[in-house]
């Protein structure tokens, strides 16, 4: 199963969702995450609040939807940011509105890392 999940900046909740569904895809599901106006870098605080759970964030780029391979998804998932991604082919298309955490305090992110995470445990493949 192809899994993306957007962002606007492709720094924060996309990359995290990716990092989710990887680990709880278990070589089942092939993750991608890209921005409509990717920054070009992954937010430290991701990277930390990723690291708290065993996950290496610093293996992934931030990415452009223009940098996405040519492939069906079965799920095209944006965070709320208003991203409808139209040039993305996706049999299922969801938006789960999720806040931004670029400016919160360390609690109010671990609680987006934690959102992101459950919502990612309730997709089909997810073990």
């Amino acid at each position: 199963m192809n899994i993306l999940f957007v962002c606007i900046e492709n720094s924060n909740r996309s990359q995290m969702a990716q990092a989710f569904a990887t680990m709880y895809g278990k070589g089942a599901v092939t993750a991608y995450s890209a921005g409509s106006r990717p920054s070009g870098k992954i937010n430290p605080r991701a990277i930390a609040a990723m690291k708290e759970l065993g996950y290496d964030l610093t293996t992934h780029d931030s990415k452009s939807l223009d940098d996405l391979p040519d492939v069906l998804f079965d799920y095209a998932i944006t965070m709320g940011c208003g991203d409808a991604c139209p040039l993305v082919r996706a049999q299922h298309r969801q938006d789960w509105n999720i806040p931004d955490p670029r400016d919160m305090d360390e609690t109010q992110f671990r609680a987006v890392r934690e959102m992101i995470a459950e919502k990612v445990r309730q997709l089909p493949g997810m073990r």
